[in-house]
């Protein structure tokens, strides 16, 4: 049997948003499960039995989200696997960056922001009024959209969360400088030219340096929000290599728009829309044979 056709041979929905079986109409029906979502009716995400067996370094628990008077998120409900590759997919404005934000409080610094829900890291409530959000943000790693390297030399900028956190051992220094420029496959394009300034980098270049940065201080979760969607298809592939190669060492969270990138980089994928967790499982099993009408019909291209 092709791909194609296990992709289109899954379970699909009667009239309950929350039950599967076999429509008449799929594609009418997929429409009917779509415009419930966005009239806020309430929707049960399926979550794969291989993602609950998983160890976990987060879990993202009954969490919500306002702008405001703006409900933004909703009763997302998600255990994040520990040493793997995770990629949040979904339509622009379903709230994936949101949800990533939430992870190291980035959202904290919007004054309309209103939470209810808890996110666990290891163990730790990090959503309690008393979390040192500074000592919080040294647990994890954060990558955004377009590079942003400090304009400083290209080694302060690698070693910048180890200068502020007080570290001045010249020696440990250059040890974590070097560890993690390799860490980050840069290192013998840019070891004879640490002094000079990080804005000097090609485009590509600078988001390696960041996430470069990003792992100086060995972070329990790396988080990327669309790390490639400003660099050209070379300076892509480096960095979907660099990603394979972090798997395991790290436990990476990213978003991305991209499917292709999100079915070569992840190990597990989840389907957001309009603030809801819709479907989270392995990637393979999400392209290949997803529980539900709306992720294959998202991942394939008939929708968003």
């Amino acid at each position: 049997m092709s791909t194609q056709r296990e992709i289109e041979k899954i379970p699909q929905t009667r009239n309950s948003v929350n039950e599967i079986t076999s429509p008449q109409q799929p594609g009418e029906e997929r429409q009917n499960r779509l415009e419930m979502i966005a009239q806020g009716h309430e929707f049960d995400s399926v979550i794969h039995d291989s993602v609950k067996r998983e160890e976990c370094v987060l879990e993202i628990k009954n969490f919500n989200l306002w702008y405001g008077e703006k409900q933004a998120l909703f009763n997302v409900n998600m255990p994040v696997p520990k040493g793997q590759v995770t990629a949040l997919v979904g339509p622009s404005g379903c709230g994936k960056s949101t949800l990533l934000r939430c992870v190291n409080r980035m959202n904290d610094l919007i004054d309309t922001v209103r939470i209810q829900g808890d996110i666990v890291l290891n163990g730790d409530s990090i959503c309690d009024a008393g979390v040192d959000v500074i000592e919080l943000r040294k647990r994890m790693g954060m990558v955004f959209q377009k590079p942003n390297p400090f304009p400083m030399s290209i080694f302060e900028n690698v070693v910048y969360p180890l200068r502020i956190d007080g570290e001045r051992n010249r020696g440990v220094l250059e040890g974590v400088c070097e560890h993690s420029l390799k860490g980050a496959a840069i290192w013998d394009e840019v070891k004879d030219r640490l002094h000079e300034s990080g804005l000097s980098l090609s485009g590509g270049q600078q988001q390696r340096l960041c996430i470069a940065r990003a792992i100086a201080s060995e972070p329990e979760v790396l988080l990327l929000d669309e790390p490639c969607s400003a660099l050209d298809p070379i300076a892509t592939s480096k960095i979907e290599d660099l990603i394979r190669e972090l798997r395991g060492e790290y436990s990476i969270l990213i978003v991305t728009h991209n499917m292709q990138q999100a079915s070569r980089i992840s190990d597990y994928t989840a389907f957001m829309y309009l603030g809801r967790l819709v479907e989270f499982g392995p990637t393979v099993d999400i392209f290949t044979n997803p529980k539900l009408t709306e992720t294959n019909a998202y991942v394939t291209g008939r929708f968003g």
